[in-house]
C-alpha cells in the first residue's frame, strides 16, 4: 500500500510538472515535492536582461548591406506651412530637394495635417542641433532601424516585418496589395529567428520563502543574432540593377558549381530600404499602384512561358528518350510552324539550336511524343499520353514544376501540363500532336520562373547536376542550410548535355541567333540560348540564358525581359556583360557604347 501510494504521489507530481511548463511566464503552479506533499511550489518564468543584438547581412565579400543602426529624423511641424526655402539652408538641401523629400513621404499627394519624418545624415543631424535654437519648433528623434548602407538587392533582402507596418497598411488599401500582403520579406523574413537571436530564460521552482528548489523546465540560454553572409556580390548586383533599371523583368545569376546567387535582380528595380523607410510612404503609394508592378518579386514568384531557352530541355530529353541524335537533321518546313528569320538548313542538333529553328524543334518534339521505343506499333493514344508523361518526369527532374526551395518565402512552382490536363481542356483523350506542339517552342501552358531559368543552365553547364539556388552561404560562424550541399542528379545521362554545348556556343558565333553579343575579343567562350516569346498583349518577350566560360563554366546567367522585343538584342546584351563584369571586372571599350546604351534606356523606362 506504502508502495502504490509513493508511486501516486510520484505520478502526480510529473504530471503537474509538466501543466507547470506549458503555463504562461507569470502562472503560479502549486507542486507538492516528493518528499513532502504539505510544502507548496511556484514556478517561475525569469527573464534574464540582456537583449539580443539582431545580425547583420553582409555580401559574398563581408561589406555590410544591412545592420541596426541608430538613425535620426528631423520631425516637422504640421501647421502652420513650412518655409521651404529656409528650411533648404539649414540642412544643405537645394528648396527642390526639399519639396521633393517632403513629397515622397506623405503616403498621399497633396495630403495636410500629416506628421512628416525625415532621415537625416550624421552632417545633417550636426547642422540642426548647431542652429537648434533658431528652429524650436523642429523636432529631432532617434531610433534604432534597420539601415541600408546600398540601394542594390531589395527583392533579395527584404524587409524586417516589424518595420514595414506602415507598408502593409497602405497594400492593403490597394487592389494591389494582395500580392504584397504575402509579406515576402527576402532573406530578412525567411532567417528571422536566425537573425533576431533570442533571450535567456530561467525556470526556477520556488517555496513559499523564495528559495529556489531546482527547476521545473529547462532553462534557455541567451543567443546573440546570427550575421547572415550573403552568395551576392554587391558590386556585381548594383551593375546588374543599372542594366536593367525601370523595365520589367529579372536577371539571376549563379555560380553553377554552388548554386549560390551571385547577383538576383527584379526588375522595375527599387531602393532596398522604401518598404520600411519612414519618410518613403509617398514613394511606395506610387509603387503599389504602378501598372508594371515594382514590388513583385519576379524571379522567385512570376513565373512565363520560357520560349525558345526550353528548346534545350527538349533536346536533352529528346536524345534520352532515343526520338533523335545529335546528327539528326531536320527541313525547316515553315508549314509546320513560322520561323522568324532565315537561315541555311537544321541539318544537326548544333546547326538546329544554333539557328534556334521552330520547325527544327517542332518536329524533334514530335518524334518525342509520337514515337513508339522498340515497337512497330503506329502512333497511338496511349503511346502518346505514356510519351507525354515520359517527357514530363524527365523535365520535372531538373527542378521545374516543383519548387527548388530557394531561401526566399513565397516560390512559385511554375507549371508543367500533364496527359490529364490536356484530357481536360481538349474534352477528349484523343488529342494529337498538332495541339499541344507550342510546348516544343517553350509556349503555351509552360511555365517557368526566373530561378529555374538560371538553375536550367546551370545543369547544363554542369552536365547534369546541380546545388539548389540559395542567398545565404553561411549562418554566423557555419555554413548555409544543409540542405544546400546535398547534390541534385537530373534523369538525363551527362553525354546528352554534352552533344548541347557545340550548338550553345554556336548561337554565340558568327550566324548564330546571339553572335553580336559574343565575348570571344577578351578571350571568354561564352554558351548560350536565346528565346522570343510571343506575346499577344503587345510586344514580345526576350529571354536568354548561358554560362561562361563554355569549358570550365564560372557563372550562369538567365534574364528576362518582358515586351524587351527579340532576345537576340535585349536580353542577350544584358546577360553576357553580366558575365563578363564578374569574370574581368571590367567591360572592354568595344562594348562601352553598347553598355552606355543600355543603361541609358534602362534609366527612361
Amino acid at each position: 500500500m506504502r508502495i502504490a501510494l509513493f508511486r501516486w504521489q510520484t505520478g502526480l507530481l510529473a504530471l503537474l510538472a509538466g501543466l507547470a511548463a506549458c503555463s504562461s511566464p507569470d502562472q503560479q503552479t502549486s507542486l507538492p515535492p516528493a518528499q513532502d506533499v504539505r510544502v507548496r511550489y511556484t514556478a517561475r518564468r525569469v527573464v534574464l536582461p540582456q537583449l539580443p543584438q539582431r545580425g547583420r547581412i553582409l555580401d559574398r565579400h563581408d561589406s555590410v548591406l544591412v545592420a541596426t543602426r541608430p538613425q535620426f529624423l528631423l520631425q516637422l511641424p504640421q501647421r502652420p506651412p513650412l518655409d521651404t526655402l529656409a528650411l533648404g539652408l539649414l540642412l544643405g538641401w537645394d528648396s527642390t530637394t526639399v519639396r521633393r523629400r517632403i513629397r515622397e513621404a506623405l503616403p498621399y499627394p497633396g495630403t495636410r495635417g500629416q506628421a512628416v519624418q525625415l532621415r537625416l545624415t550624421t552632417a545633417e543631424v550636426a547642422r540642426v542641433r548647431q542652429d537648434s535654437a533658431a528652429w524650436p519648433r523642429l523636432k529631432l528623434v532617434q531610433q534604432r532601424h534597420r539601415l541600408y548602407t546600398s540601394p542594390a538587392a531589395a527583392h533579395a533582402l527584404g524587409y524586417l516585418s516589424a518595420e514595414a507596418q506602415s507598408f502593409y497598411r497602405q497594400a492593403r488599401r490597394t487592389g494591389r496589395g494582395r500580392f504584397y500582403r504575402l509579406r515576402n520579406g527576402g532573406v530578412e523574413t525567411y532567417y528571422n529567428g536566425l537573425l533576431r537571436g533570442h533571450r535567456g530564460y530561467q525556470h526556477p521552482l520556488l517555496d513559499a520563502q523564495g528559495r529556489q528548489h531546482g527547476s521545473w523546465a529547462k532553462d534557455t540560454a541567451f543567443q546573440q543574432g546570427q550575421d547572415l553572409h550573403l552568395t551576392l556580390d554587391v558590386k556585381l548586383q548594383t551593375y546588374a540593377e543599372k542594366l536593367l533599371g525601370g523595365r520589367k523583368g529579372y536577371l539571376v545569376a549563379l555560380d553553377p558549381r554552388t548554386g549560390e546567387i551571385l547577383a538576383y535582380v527584379s526588375g522595375p528595380v527599387i531602393d532596398a530600404a522604401t518598404i520600411t523607410a519612414p519618410d518613403q510612404a509617398g514613394v511606395r503609394a506610387e509603387l503599389l499602384e504602378h501598372e508594371d508592378m515594382p514590388l513583385l518579386n519576379r524571379p522567385a514568384m512570376l513565373a512565363n512561358p520560357p520560349g525558345s531557352v526550353f528548346k534545350l530541355v527538349n533536346a536533352a530529353v529528346a536524345l534520352q528518350m532515343h526520338a533523335i541524335s545529335p546528327a539528326t537533321g531536320f527541313r525547316c518546313d515553315q508549314s509546320l510552324v513560322s520561323c522568324v528569320h532565315h537561315h541555311p538548313p537544321g541539318r544537326s542538333l548544333t546547326l538546329g539550336l544554333k539557328y534556334s529553328c521552330n520547325p527544327y524543334f517542332y518536329q524533334v518534339m514530335q518524334s518525342l511524343i509520337n514515337c513508339v521505343p522498340d515497337s512497330l506499333a503506329q502512333d497511338t493514344v496511349a503511346a502518346r499520353h505514356a510519351n507525354l508523361a515520359q517527357w514530363r518526369r524527365y523535365v520535372r527532374s531538373f527542378g521545374l514544376d516543383s519548387v527548388l526551395g530557394v531561401d526566399l518565402p513565397r516560390e512559385a512552382p511554375g507549371f508543367l501540363p500533364t496527359p490529364a490536363y490536356y484530357d481536360k481542356t481538349r474534352g477528349s483523350r484523343r488529342w494529337t500532336y498538332r495541339s499541344i506542339y507550342s510546348l516544343s517552342i517553350g509556349q503555351g501552358e509552360i511555365n517557368l520562373t526566373g530561378l529555374q531559368m538560371a538553375n536550367m543552365a546551370a545543369i547544363i553547364a554542369n552536365r547534369g547536376w546541380y546545388y539548389p539556388p540559395h542567398l545565404v552561404r553561411g549562418v554566423g560562424t557555419g555554413g548555409p542550410l544543409p540542405r544546400f550541399t546535398r547534390k541534385r542528379h537530373t534523369l538525363i545521362d551527362s553525354v546528352h548535355f554534352a552533344a548541347l554545348i557545340p550548338g550553345m556556343v554556336a548561337v554565340m558565333q558568327r550566324g548564330g541567333t546571339a553572335d553580336a553579343s559574343s565575348l570571344a575579343d577578351v578571350g571568354i567562350t561564352v554558351a548560350g540560348k536565346t528565346g522570343t516569346v510571343q506575346n499577344d498583349e503587345g510586344d514580345d518577350h526576350a529571354a536568354f540564358v548561358g554560362f561562361a566560360p563554355a569549358d570550365n563554366p564560372k557563372i550562369a546567367v538567365a534574364v528576362y525581359l518582358e515586351n524587351g522585343g527579340f532576345g537576340a538584342t535585349a536580353a542577350a546584351p544584358c546577360a553576357v556583360m553580366v558575365m563578363e563584369k564578374y569574370l574581368r571586372g571590367s567591360i572592354a571599350p568595344k562594348r562601352k557604347n553598347w553598355e552606355r546604351r543600355i543603361i541609358s534606356r534602362a534609366r527612361q523606362e
